[in-house]
C-alpha cells in the first residue's frame, strides 16, 4: 500500500514490471558479489601486494561493477543517473564525500562514480551473507572504537582515497526529524581533508527508503538520481574555534546543502 502523501499507480502493469525489474537488479547484484568474493578476490590478494595495493584495486574493481550494475538497471529502464560532469567525481582525491541519504542506492551510485572511494561500514552489513565478502575486504568497519576509525580513516585519506560518509548514519526517513551526526565533521577536523558535500535528488525512491516495502516503487516513473556537488568547504577555517564549536559549525554548513528543504526538522546528535 501506497504512502497517503502519494499518488495512486497509473498503469498497473508497468509498476509491476518496474517491481519484478528492480527485484532482478537486485539478484544479478548478489550474483556478481558472490563471483567478486569466490572467484575474483582470492586471486587478487595472492597476486597484489601489500594488502593496501589489493584494497586498492579491489575499490576500482567493486566501482567497475557498480557502474555496470547502473547501467543494468538503466537498461531495464528503471533508473537514471543524472551526475554532471562525471569528470569532476572520477578525479576526486584524498576528499571527505559527505552525502545525504535518501535510498537503498546511495553509496552504489556514489562508488559508481569515484573510482578511489573509501567508505565506513555499518557493522549489519558485516553479517549480511551477500556483501560481508567485500566489505570485510576493503572498507572501514564501524566496529572500530573512534580513536581506531579517525586513525584508519587519516590513512585510508593520506593514500589519496577519498572518504564517503552519510552523516545521518542511515536511510532518511519519510517522515520525522532528521538526525545529522558530527562524525563526519570529527574526522575533517583531525585528517585537514576537504569536505564535498554531494545532494542526492531526483524522484520520490520509494521501496528503496528506509521501512519501505520491497513490493514497492514509484508509481508514476522510474527512480531519477540527480547527483550535484557542492562547493568544498575546508575545515581549517574553523580551526582556530574550540573543538566543540567547530564541529557543530562545520556539522551546520554541511546540512545547509545537504538539507536545505528540511532544516526545520535537522537536529544534531
Amino acid at each position: 500500500m501506497l504512502p497517503h502523501d502519494m499518488p495512486p499507480v497509473s498503469n498497473r502493469p508497468l509498476y509491476a514490471y518496474r517491481v519484478l525489474a528492480k527485484w532482478f537488479s537486485f539478484f544479478m547484484f548478489g550474483l556478481a558479489t558472490l563471483i567478486l568474493v569466490t572467484i575474483v578476490f582470492p586471486p587478487m590478494r595472492l597476486i597484489l601486494h601489500p594488502r593496501e595495493r589489493f584494497k586498492k584495486n579491489g575499490r576500482r574493481l567493486v566501482s567497475f561493477s557498480m557502474r555496470g550494475f547502473v547501467s543494468l538497471m538503466h537498461l531495464l529502464r528503471i533508473v537514471d543517473m543524472e551526475a554532471g560532469n562525471r569528470e569532476d567525481f572520477r578525479h576526486l582525491s584524498s576528499k571527505i564525500i559527505v552525502a545525504n541519504h535518501p535510498s537503498l542506492l546511495d553509496i552504489i551510485m556514489l562508488l559508481s562514480l569515484i573510482p578511489n572511494a573509501d567508505c565506513i561500514v555499518n557493522t549489519r552489513l558485516n553479517h549480511n551473507v551477500i556483501v560481508k565478502g567485500v566489505v570485510r575486504q576493503i572498507y572501514i568497519l564501524n566496529s572500530l572504537d573512534f580513536d581506531d576509525l579517525v586513525r584508519a580513516c587519516n590513512e585510508s585519506l593520506r593514500q589519496g582515497n577519498c572518504l564517503v560518509i552519510f552523516p545521518e548514519g542511515t536511510r532518511t526517513p519519510r517522515s520525522g526529524k532528521i538526525i545529522f551526526r558530527k562524525g563526519a565533521a570529527r574526522i575533517a577536523l583531525a585528517s585537514g581533508c576537504t569536505i564535498v558535500p554531494v545532494h542526492i535528488g531526483g524522484t520520490d525512491k520509494y521501496g528503496l527508503g528506509k521501512k519501505e516495502p520491497w513490493t514497492g516503487f514509484n508509481p508514476r516513473e522510474r527512480y531519477v538520481y540527480s547527483i550535484g556537488m557542492g562547493p568544498e568547504v575546508n575545515p581549517e577555517k574553523y580551526r582556530h574555534l574550540p573543538t566543540p564549536k567547530a564541529v557543530r559549525a562545520l556539522t551546520r554548513e554541511m546540512a545547509a546543502f545537504l538539507l536545505p528543504a528540511e532544516n526545520e526538522k535537522y537536529d544534531e546528535t
